[in-house]
């Protein structure tokens, strides 16, 4: 009997698609029923070959072999994933396997995933394309019943296939004409080059901020206080002399009523979440990283199924999506909003535009909640705070807007004009959700009846002083708003650029960014202080070694551009990657020529004992290391590592330093210093706050937190294919 082959992209989705239809028998790398055999990736199994496997001689780092530019590029099975592949390729070649499905994500990369895979199996039976964006089974019933002629997204893959080249050239080239030259591990890339350089322009920013102080009025009457505007309705002036005067002007005048304006105001909630969204607030919230924030979102996606596809960057719903929304109401019943969700469910739920556009959603909408039912009590801590802000923005959408009646009172004294805000609340509307907010304006206060012309005796005059202000460090919240909308640190006055930036979701993807900071940590660019991200000294150093193009986030936008068209058929493939090649030798030939140097500005005296060099210290993103400044050496040691174990003295996080049995915890904040031995016994004592098991596997989370911050930097060069994006 002849069977269809369905390709997921991971094996979570795999069997929940193998549930749907009945697909129970286990087989090698998949399970399959009666009419399906239901197989799948582990992200990529494919990718772009090394330089080494076009020819040996790559395998030495030699600026001479500089432009790498094969031919014909080559295809290679992932090492650690050979098993799955094979098995994979074994199913899709069987005899009774007469179509395939693609299931992969619904996107650009999912897209590539699978054909991949495909090409390299040298596969040629009919296939299908299946695009959903959430798995649960009526989604995917649903996705079945209008599965597309895999010819449809031909393009897209030819799109993010050029993409892929493009990155790779470029990025294996230059950073190896800089490793080469300046004989130091240094990696470059389209995305996170262009992001390392934002960081350096805002501490440029602060560095060079000087501040101002500017001078405004307060005046005080009964019950209410009145804020001086300036002709040009400015609060506050930089001549601290102007503002004596007008204050000399105002005394020993009487306050009187010019106007009286009260105005209904309506405001809707903030629109639904995209992941980098749910990442900056997760990240201001909740001081989850970026990347961690993407991993719970794809837990409560995969295992719980009770949120949508995360890597989305649209913050709307479809017109099809509103015919679910009361299915996923009552699923997500259970909890703390049960109450609010009774109330949207009290009244039929209609489209509206602040939160379902078409147009506004490309590959996939906004994050919600599906129609599966939240099982609230197997969440963890951190799933269930996700869980929650989804929650909560997708319930506040379906509530009636906040209107408040906004009331402006204008006066005069001595012909000096002064304002007062009030505001009375008409309906709580979305706001039920949140309660009380940041947002609200300071201003705002209770004003009593008052009447047009009525003259009040002034009580007081007060002259208010302040200072601007630097803007704040980038966090990784702030830096994924950044890498979102990079327009402000462009040098483009070109508006086309600027659009496509703007409409291609800025540097790198809502699934990328996370990545890309944690690969700038990783390689010792940057490093965190407190909160705030710092650029290194090699940072630093790179920016002004690494060619002009390779730091703008204009190069970006270019490419998206040309990509847009091959996705759209108006752009040939191979046109775009002839001009990239152009591009790359034109950046080796400026990298070669350049005169620059290379400084190692942390160098510590200590020698590897593996080839002699001296060791460099850096700040990982969880602690200090020691790593041999020699770039073909692998050699490192920690230093101290940043623990969650807390300071009884002043609670700020623990680092813990030294070796076997000289380990201690050390705070740098107050001098607290305890040993391991010591602190072991202290937690045993606490049977009641914590046993035995609980010391180890506090000790097993500090073990896994050294081994990743020991991560090589100079293996991540040589995995440019998945890093230099």
């Amino acid at each position: 009997m002849a069977k269809t082959l369905i390709l997921a992209e991971k094996p979570s989705v795999g069997r929940d698609i193998a549930r749907v239809f009945n697909c129970t028998k286990s087989i090698n790398g998949g399970l399959e029923g009666n009419k399906y055999i239901v197989t799948w990736a582990l992200g990529h199994l494919v990718t772009l070959a090394d330089p080494e496997k076009y020819d040996k001689q790559y395998q030495k780092w030699d600026i001479n072999d500089l432009p790498i530019i094969p031919d014909k590029m080559q295809l290679v099975v992932i090492k650690n994933t050979t098993k799955q592949y094979n098995a994979v390729k074994n199913l899709m070649n069987r005899n009774d396997v007469n179509n395939i499905v693609i299931a992969t994500d619904a996107g650009r990369e999912g897209e590539l995933v699978a054909r991949w895979i495909i090409n390299k199996a040298h596969i040629k039976k009919p296939m299908q394309r299946l695009w959903i964006s959430s798995v649960t089974d009526k989604a995917i019933k649903e996705g079945f019943k209008n599965l597309k002629n895999s010819h449809d997204y031909d393009a897209l893959y030819h799109s993010a296939y050029s993409r892929s080249i493009a990155d790779w050239l470029v990025g294996i080239n230059a950073t190896r004409a800089l490793t080469c030259k300046y004989n130091a591990q240094l990696a470059c890339g389209r995305v996170q080059t262009p992001t390392l350089a934002m960081i350096a322009k805002r501490e440029e920013e602060i560095k060079n901020f000087t501040p101002r102080t500017f001078y405004g009025i307060k005046v005080i009457t009964k019950d209410i206080n009145w804020s001086w505007q300036s002709n040009k309705n400015e609060s506050h002036l930089f001549d601290e002399e102007n503002i004596d005067d007008i204050i000399t002007n105002i005394s020993n005048h009487s306050l009187k009523i010019t106007e009286i304006n009260k105005t209904t105001k309506k405001k809707y909630a903030p629109q639904l979440y995209d992941l980098t969204e749910l990442q900056r607030d997760a990240n201001k919230l909740y001081g989850f990283s970026a990347k961690e924030t993407l991993s719970i979102m794809q837990d409560l996606y995969e295992y719980h199924k009770v949120l949508t596809y995360p890597r989305t960057d649209s913050r709307y719903l479809t017109d099809d999506i509103v015919p679910t929304l009361k299915e996923r109401l009552e699923a997500s019943k259970g909890g703390y909003y049960d109450h609010i969700i009774n109330k949207i469910l009290a009244v039929p739920i209609k489209k509206q535009a602040h939160f379902v556009n078409n147009s506004k959603v490309s590959d996939h909408h906004a994050i919600i909640p599906t129609e599966q039912p939240a099982m609230l009590g197997s969440f963890s801590d951190k799933e269930m705070k996700i869980y929650e802000l989804v929650l909560k923005r997708f319930l506040a959408v379906l509530l009636p807007p906040y209107l408040y009646e906004q009331t402006v009172i204008k006066a005069v004294i001595n012909k000096e004009k002064f304002t007062a805000k009030g505001k009375i609340e008409k309906q709580t509307g979305w706001k039920e959700v949140y309660g009380k907010i940041e947002d609200e304006d300071n201003d705002d206060q209770s004003l009593p009846l008052l009447k047009q012309h009525e003259t009040i005796t002034v009580n007081e005059i007060i002259k208010t002083t302040g200072q601007t202000t630097p803007p704040a460090y980038f966090n990784e919240a702030t830096l994924l708003s950044a890498m979102e909308n990079p327009i402000q640190f462009t040098n483009s006055s070109s508006k086309q650029i600027n659009t496509t930036l703007k409409n291609t979701g800025g540097l790198g993807t809502v699934a990328t960014r996370a990545d890309i900071i944690e690969k700038l940590f990783n390689t010792f660019l940057i490093e965190k202080h407190g909160n705030d991200i710092r650029v290194t000294s090699k940072g630093k150093q790179l920016l002004q070694l690494v060619p002009q193009d390779l730091k703008e986030p204009e190069l970006t936008a270019k490419w998206e551009m040309e990509l847009a068209k091959i996705a759209k058929k108006q752009q040939k493939s191979n046109n775009f990657i002839n001009e990239i090649k152009d591009y790359t030798q034109n950046i080796i030939t400026e990298i070669s020529s350049s005169q620059a140097k290379f400084k190692h500005e942390n160098l510590t005296t200590k020698k590897c004992p593996d080839c002699g060099e001296l060791m460099l210290e850096v700040n990982g993103k969880k602690g200090k290391m020691l790593v041999c400044s020699n770039p073909d050496c692998k050699h490192r040691e920690t230093i101290s590592i940043v623990t969650n174990a807390r300071c009884p003295n002043c609670h700020k996080k623990l680092e813990l330093v030294g070796k076997g049995d000289k380990q201690m915890f050390v705070c740098k904040t107050c001098g607290y210093r305890q040993h391991m031995n010591a602190f072991k016994k202290e937690r045993e004592n606490k049977s009641s706050l914590a046993r035995k098991s609980d010391v180890k596997k506090y000790m097993n989370q500090q073990k896994k937190q050294q081994t990743s911050i020991e991560d090589s930097p100079f293996a991540a060069l040589l995995k440019l294919k998945d890093d230099l994006k």
